[in-house]
């Protein structure tokens, strides 16, 4: 099997349920201190923090992005999934592993782009939401898609309800669509 890491910013959710997947992770790596970090790290993996210096206008992306690589390739890694990875990366990243970065969207793209996808889902007043799995791409949310699965809105739902039903169904549907992935690939 190929070498993965898995790229985090947050509580680790999508990363557990990698492992609980029983897919074999190389790397962890965050931006940010997080769980996801701590998951790692239990579970006996490396785990680098490649801390963001900045959050701000003065943030440089391209320094940023090309630090991950280094720090990737010096782990020999062959694919990448972002997991509630929050850093928008920049070419370079794009560049050195092109086709081979995996990210999951919390609605059905090409509805509902960026950051703020649920929420935006339930201002337009949509009955499905869903979650989607694709290959990251330079532009945001915009790579082929791999595997989408629907999620209904229910009446009365809030963000975190329906957060939280996509992220049912995507705590599935990503471990199976990478490993689908990388075993198409070993298969070359």
């Amino acid at each position: 099997m190929s070498k993965l890491a898995v790229l985090v910013s947050g509580a680790g959710t999508i990363l557990e349920a990698i492992l609980a997947n029983s897919l074999e992770v190389s790397l962890v790596l965050a931006d940010r201190p997080c769980r996801g970090l701590t998951i790692a790290e239990n579970g006996g993996i490396p785990a680098i923090l490649v801390k963001r210096g900045s959050y701000g206008k003065e943030f440089n992306r391209l320094s940023y992005s090309r630090e991950v690589v280094k720090t990737l390739q010096a782990h020999s890694i062959e694919f990448i999934a972002m997991a509630g990875f929050m850093t928008i990366l920049d070419a370079p990243i794009f560049d050195a592993y092109a086709g081979k970065i995996i990210n999951t969207h919390p609605s059905l793209l090409p509805a509902f782009r960026g950051e703020h996808a649920v929420a935006d889902t339930l201002a337009y007043g949509a009955r499905i939401s869903g979650c989607t799995i694709h290959i990251a791409t330079i532009s945001l949310d915009n790579g082929p898609i791999l595997a989408q699965e629907p999620v209904r809105v229910l009446d009365g739902d809030t963000v975190d309800v329906l957060q939280e039903r996509i992220k049912q169904v995507e705590r599935q549907l990503y471990p199976a669509t990478i490993r689908e992935l990388m075993t198409k690939a070993v298969k070359r």
